[in-house]
């Protein structure tokens, strides 16, 4: 996997792994976890030596009661001591109001996110996308202004549940709208897992001649088992950061097909088999994929925490 000249080079270890198992893992599932088994697994996946570790979101707790602690975990873990300096705690919000709780508990990197759907956005925060991006962009710009990282996400960049196809130019049209307002960390979401890997190295392309030297991320999802093959088409094109979720656990709850993110543990076992990110604790993530099964008393989705590396068994 040689880089493109689009990415920044950040040494032999060049793919950023961003884990969110906590937040969009976690948001669908019925039976809560209780904070301290939160806490013991976050610690475990900073232990693991994963680099972004996405402990929640700040929504109304009626709504996604597996949320309604978030705060709490981010009031622990800016304590002093309780997490590597290394490792970046992010926060999804929605609003002007989840930024001012986020600020209020230690959020350092705030994710904030658009869908190119219509459909999908009015689920989702019941604004059309245009409402919805001035909104976002809004708040993004408070949060820059406060010396926060922020990253803003296009949601179902490559295909839409309800819609079908998402037209190309539309994604490029809010990607846009970031790069004018100054924000350049972006990420696209493959939210209703329609994305395949030819349409992904297109659309990036097309991203990257926006602005070449913009950091860009990826979320895919594997409802019909492309995620690898999209993280794969997404490294060719130049992307340096994807977002996956410990054993592949969760979905879009406002989608039409809610499917498994791309999960940590497979997607840590490419990179290792790649010759990257020799520094992740392949075991340590397989032991937790593991802790998260026999939590929820059924089979997940991964696959490396049931069959094992074959580089490290032999």
């Amino acid at each position: 996997m040689q880089p493109s000249t689009h990415r920044q080079e950040r040494g032999p270890f060049c793919c950023v792994v961003h884990e969110v198992g906590l937040r969009d893992g976690l948001q669908m599932e019925k039976q809560i976890v209780p904070t301290g088994q939160k806490i013991a697994w976050a610690e475990g996946l900073m232990a693991a030596g994963l680099d972004i570790l996405q402990l929640g979101s700040f929504v109304h707790p009626d709504k996604v009661p597996q949320m309604a602690d978030t705060d709490l975990l981010f009031n622990h873990f800016k304590k002093p001591g309780r997490k590597p300096e290394r490792v970046i705690l992010s926060g999804l919000v929605l609003n002007e109001k989840g930024l001012e709780r986020g600020e209020a508990c230690g959020v350092e990197m705030y994710c904030l996110g658009v869908s190119a759907s219509d459909t999908h956005s009015r689920k989702n925060t019941g604004m059309s996308s245009a409402e919805a991006t001035e909104r976002i962009v809004s708040t993004a710009q408070t949060a820059l202004a406060a010396g926060k990282r922020v990253q803003v996400s296009v949601q179902s960049a490559f295909g839409c549940g309800f819609e079908g196809p998402v037209p190309q130019d539309r994604v490029l049209g809010i990607i846009g709208r970031y790069l004018d307002a100054g924000l350049r960390n972006i990420s696209l979401a493959d939210t209703a897992g329609h994305g395949h890997p030819v349409q992904v190295r297109r659309m990036l392309e097309a991203v990257f001649k926006l602005d070449a030297a913009l950091e860009c991320s990826c979320h895919f999802h594997n409802t019909y088992g492309l995620g690898l093959a999209n993280c794969y088409a997404a490294m060719e094109a130049g992307v340096g950061t994807f977002e996956s979720s410990l054993a592949g656990l969760g979905g879009c709850p406002f989608t039409r097909v809610a499917a498994g993110n791309v999960c940590t543990e497979d997607f840590v076992h490419f990179l290792q088999r790649a010759g990257q990110r020799q520094d992740i604790d392949l075991a340590g993530l397989i032991a937790l994929a593991k802790e998260f099964a026999a939590f929820f008393d059924r089979e997940m989705p991964g696959l490396v925490h049931k069959s094992g590396s074959p580089a490290k068994t032999g």
